[in-house]
């Protein structure tokens, strides 16, 4: 049997940053975490080659005093916590007392810092967990880290790395991400000199989404701020139209802490059912405030995985009140004459908007957009841009916060009696003007929706009505058929279907639900129970009631099919009704809008 020894202390550092240090973005998260613990309101990260030669992390908070630095690079050294009672209460974002321990143990650290009330600050060098310089030295108030050559003495382990590229990548989500959880922080970031993030640190949220995710996200937000019994909630949710294949764009933030969380993912996603296309997820920056005493941080390694001991309340709190925001808000979908820009394109320069950050090669963008004999067209070189931030002589710098405008909802009673109806465009879309835009109604996706609502509204109620039918219909179904239909055939019956047993693998379906009456029931009924093959055994009841619900709007008014004006201004009276008109039960949109001001632009009326 092999000889048990206790591991010598390089080996343990070792081991232990192989669960802290992952990565470069692994050392600026410990280290920038860190400087705000310090409470610093400029925080600074630099790079190099994606941050394995280089990361420099600069911060003016309170700094480290002269007989602490050695300790500070102990292992479960920390200024965080005194006892295990203070792990139930802990608010500050690093505890573990393992960051500068594990990142020295597989780098070459330097670190200088100076406290307000210190004449001088010091200078301490450590490489691979060993001690090399502390001396004294000139340094403003606040701390600088130096981490050079990572995983220069681990090489297996630097082999795992990514490109430079790919690594930089991460960390510019990082720090896009400590600016959204951070607003009243003045955060930059530099990659390969070249400025990629710089806020202000003036508090305010939306200008922080604005500058990492462009105009066309900032100008489609939902602002939220609740205060509950215990833990609030704000920060701002997108609108249904800029939805996303994946879960990216959800960004939410417990106590400053950015996490991913099963229970609020959820919360948001349910939400926006009913909101948002099937598949698709939606934006969110959301910030939460939770006593520490129902937060368990202590779950994992990186702190990106919390426990919550209060999970249905928390759920609720966060759905209801997204929910809330959605439903109260008009989400007609406005198309724009000139297509919107994406994250990675330089936005239209609004006089009305503060202009993008920078971005490597758009020199000459900025060139153009500042008048050719202004003595502003020399003073931006290629050293000056890294150097200082631009300004526009010709565009307004102002914040996006100062421009929010209210709105004016289409799909309100009072706004009823202004509506123009134009008619009827492909015997499918409905045109409408009101006040200073124009809109056009997909008669389809309207009448599904309001036979969605009625539907569901009618089993909540239980107010349902069947119509009989004479003879009945007559099914014939697979094995596979069968087993689907006799699983949910509680549930059939609660929307108003009357099917019984025939004998063998037949079925009789005596009633259907008034609504769907004179459609073809047997094609129908067929095409419901394949869909249902899509759940699983674990759905609730009301997911299966949806379901059915859903598919059963095929009886909804076709495209292509001429309605009367009266029949539309119904249609339009019972969109009012409604929770949430503006989309299908697919997610699709019910109705489009255009401003009069972009149209005239379009016909050159307005250049």
């Amino acid at each position: 049997m092999p000889q048990i020894e206790i591991l010598d202390e390089q080996t343990i550092d070792q081991i232990a940053a192989g669960e802290v240090v992952e990565r470069p973005s692994s050392v600026v998260k410990e280290l920038v975490e860190n400087a705000i613990d310090a409470r610093a309101t400029a925080i600074t990260v630099e790079i190099r080659d994606g941050g394995t030669s280089l990361i420099r992390i600069t911060d003016n908070g309170c700094g480290i005093e002269k007989e602490q630095i050695p300790i500070a690079f102990y292992r479960h050294s920390t200024s965080k916590i005194r006892s295990v009672e203070d792990l139930i209460t802990i608010s500050s974002l690093g505890f573990r007392g393992e960051a500068l321990s594990s990142i020295s143990s597989v780098a070459q650290v330097e670190l200088i810092t100076k406290t307000m009330d210190a004449f001088t600050g010091c200078r301490y060098r450590i490489e691979g967990g060993k001690e090399t310089l502390f001396e004294e030295i000139g340094a403003p108030n606040g701390t600088t880290f130096l981490v050079e050559n990572l995983f220069y003495n681990t090489p297996a382990r630097r082999k795992f790395l990514k490109t430079p590229q790919t690594e930089a990548g991460y960390i510019s989500d990082l720090m896009e991400r400590m600016a959204l959880s951070h607003p009243d922080i003045s955060f930059k970031f530099i990659q390969n000199g070249q400025i990629r993030l710089h806020t202000s640190g003036n508090g305010k949220l939306k200008d922080i989404i604005y500058h990492v995710y462009g105009r066309d996200i900032a100008s489609n937000l939902l602002e939220i701020d609740r205060t509950f019994e215990d833990m609030r909630l704000y920060g701002y949710v997108g609108k249904p139209v800029i939805s996303r294949g994946n879960r990216n764009f959800e960004s939410y933030f417990i106590n400053g802490r950015y996490i991913r969380s099963a229970l609020i993912a959820k919360a948001i996603e349910d939400a926006y059912h009913g909101f948002m296309m099937q598949h698709k997820y939606p934006f969110t920056v959301l910030l939460l405030e939770i006593d520490g005493r129902l937060v368990d941080v202590n779950v994992h390694p990186n702190k990106m995985e919390l426990r919550f001991s209060n999970q249905e309340k928390l759920y609720e709190n966060i759905m209801n009140e997204i929910h809330a925001a959605l439903k109260d808000r008009e989400l007609i979908t406005n198309v724009s004459v000139d297509s919107a820009p994406s994250r990675n394109q330089a936005p239209v320069y609004d006089k009305k908007l503060i202009p993008e950050p920078f971005e490597e090669n758009r020199l000459e963008k900025i060139r153009e957009a500042v008048k050719k004999d202004s003595p502003y067209e020399k003073k931006y070189t290629q050293t000056q841009r890294i150097a200082e931030p631009v300004r526009y002589p010709e565009i307004k710098q102002a914040s996006l916060s100062d421009y929010d405008t209210g709105e004016t909802r289409l799909l309100s009673k009072e706004a009823r009696p202004q509506h123009r109806i134009i008619g009827q465009l492909f015997d499918t879309y409905w045109l409408v003007e009101f006040q200073d835009k124009f809109y056009m109604i997909d008669q389809h996706a309207a009448h599904e929706k309001i036979l969605f609502e009625q539907t569901m509204q009618a089993y909540r109620s239980k107010e349902f009505t069947s119509q009989m039918i004479s003879p009945p219909i007559l099914l014939t179904l697979t094995m596979q058929e069968e087993v689907l239909l006799k699983r949910h055939l509680a549930d059939f019956e609660k929307l108003g279907f009357v099917i019984e047993p025939f004998g063998g693998k037949e079925y009789a379906v005596s009633a259907l639900p008034d609504n769907l009456y004179g459609l073809n029931g047997q094609t129908l009924l067929l095409e419901l129970i394949d869909g249902l093959g899509s759940l699983s055994e674990n759905d609730t009841p009301d997911m299966v009631i949806e379901k059915i619900a859903s598919m059963s709007c095929k009886a909804a008014v076709k495209g292509n099919q001429k309605l009367s004006g009266p029949e539309v201004r119904r249609l339009i009276d019972d969109l009012l009704q409604l929770e949430n008109p503006y989309f299908c039960p697919h997610g699709r949109p019910v109705i489009i809008s255009m401003t009069k001001y972009e149209i005239e632009k379009k016909f050159k009326r307005i250049v």
